[in-house]
């Protein structure tokens, strides 16, 4: 009788034992944070991916009026929020104002980056309807990438505390250097250095195959066929390089407000997905923005300063809601200075609307 009850005993007590494991490893601390934050957050992405891109997005040819781009950029905002509320429910209000603090920077910063990508996709010529899709790739890879330097950031940070101080100099810098710039005449985007470089390295196609990224062709000098790029894989790097080079400014500002890294990863990844969406709202706007760069120019100084007012001197402690509202402050006061000052813009297009495209074209040549 015992042996025959042994039996269903043991296999009990193995699975107990599994589970046990499994929850051990789910509450297992990973850069700070339990393994089932990192993972429901990750589902959490995957899922507004799929609901964007599966659901939302099926049809390749469709283009993305200002309407749904705002709608859409509404969405994500509020959606960040509401994981914001999320993270001051379960980490404490510290960590919520941070979180809200960082998003609203970087969602700020990128702001930016919007206006550069609009160049690099009119002046390769990328039809609206493929704009979607180098978007789309741009942002799973910029996910990636803004991952890897996170999680380097986190590192250096963790290992030593002076390196927010190196964080602060450079915002600082690279404010004032905004705010002293002057606005050059970007010329064709196609005759800059590394494009041209590009061009000679990889086997581009002179126009466009659909939306297609990749091509067979014959190669011309070995009559053998070759993998080709398509103009739209030569914007897909353009625009991936502009975001690392836009992620060396917003890494080190999020660095700034917090060294948690779950809220520096989280903030930063809902940032990047509503960046898609923002770029329709904005790109059809880009010359209303004329000011833009100084609010954020102003930004990068406050955040820069705030490390070494705060941190590196310990002169005064600046809670994270004073970094939101002034970088609150400082956005709204840009663009409503912008769109005022531009006001007379709108009337004067009126009457030129058969010339549409060609001066969108040339205000974001002139932006850049």
């Amino acid at each position: 009788m015992h042996s025959v009850m042994s039996e269903p005993m043991l296999s009990l007590l193995k699975k107990h034992r599994r589970s046990c494991v499994m929850v051990d490893l789910l509450y297992y601390e990973w850069l700070g944070k339990p393994v089932w934050m990192w993972l429901g957050f990750h589902a959490l992405v995957a899922g507004l991916l799929a609901f964007d891109l599966g659901l939302l997005h099926r049809d390749k040819e469709h283009e993305i009026g200002v309407k749904e781009s705002l709608l859409l950029t509404a969405f994500y905002f509020t959606l960040g929020m509401i994981f914001g509320g999320w993270v001051w429910w379960v980490l404490g209000p510290q960590a919520g104002q941070e979180y809200v603090a960082g998003l609203v920077v970087e969602k700020s910063l990128s702001m930016d980056n919007v206006f550069v990508i609009a160049v690099i996709l009119t002046a390769l010529n990328i039809p609206r309807a493929a704009q979607h899709r180098v978007l789309v790739w741009g942002i799973l890879a910029a996910v990636l990438l803004r991952g890897l330097m996170i999680g380097l950031g986190a590192a250096l940070v963790h290992q030593a505390a002076w390196v927010l101080s190196i964080f602060a100099a450079f915002l600082i810098f690279a404010g004032l250097k905004m705010l002293v710039s002057k606005e050059e005449e970007p010329g064709d985007i196609r005759e800059n250095r590394a494009v041209r470089f590009l061009q000679r390295a990889l086997r581009i196609t002179p126009t466009l195959h659909g939306q297609r990224f990749v091509v067979r062709k014959p190669d011309p000098k070995t009559g053998k066929s070759a993998i080709w790029l398509t103009p739209l894989a030569l914007a897909l790097i353009l625009v991936n390089g502009a975001d690392v080079i836009f992620a060396v400014d917003s890494v080190p500002a999020i660095f700034a407000i917090t060294t948690d890294t779950f809220v520096v990863y989280t903030s930063n990844i809902f940032a990047i997905l509503g960046l898609r969406a923002l770029y329709f709202a904005l790109a059809a706007m880009v010359d209303r923005f004329a000011y833009l760069k100084t609010a954020l120019a102003l930004i990068l100084i406050f955040i820069g300063g705030k490390i070494v007012v705060a941190d590196t001197f310990g002169l005064v402690h600046v809670p994270p809601w004073v970094s939101l509202a002034v970088t609150v402050i400082f956005l709204v006061a840009g663009v409503s200075y912008s769109l005022w000052r531009t006001r007379g813009a709108v009337a004067e297009e009126a009457p030129a609307q058969g010339h549409t495209h060609t001066r969108g074209h040339e205000a974001v040549q002139h932006r850049a």
